[in-house]
């Protein structure tokens, strides 16, 4: 059985990035925004995957579990953040919501 080349992995690593950044920029719901941040942590991981099985160690996997626990905590302030938003404004959408205020 052979075994994916790196470069294709940090190909599609690199692929899913930029993929989660155009929607990241493009996207005006909180939540699609939530969602695309959540792939460009996956891409991440994945490279960190793949970087840690070219090298032969479990460095990789290490920082996966990091990038998984950052993205958990992520999540839960995000959509704690996007139900106190939609309370306030009664909309989700980013360009509406110009006029929060310290």
């Amino acid at each position: 059985m052979s075994a994916i080349p790196a470069e294709m992995g940090l190909m599609l690593s690199g692929l899913l990035f930029v993929l989660g950044l155009i929607g990241v920029l493009a996207r005006r719901n909180l939540i699609m925004i939530l969602m695309s941040l959540e792939v460009m942590l996956n891409a991440t991981g994945l490279a960190f995957i793949v970087a840690g099985s070219k090298w032969g160690q479990a460095d990789g996997q290490i920082l996966f579990l990091l990038v998984l626990t950052l993205a958990a905590a992520e999540v839960g302030i995000g959509l704690g953040l996007a139900l106190q938003i939609f309370h306030r404004f009664k909309t989700l959408d980013a360009d509406s919501i110009n006029q929060m205020q310290g």
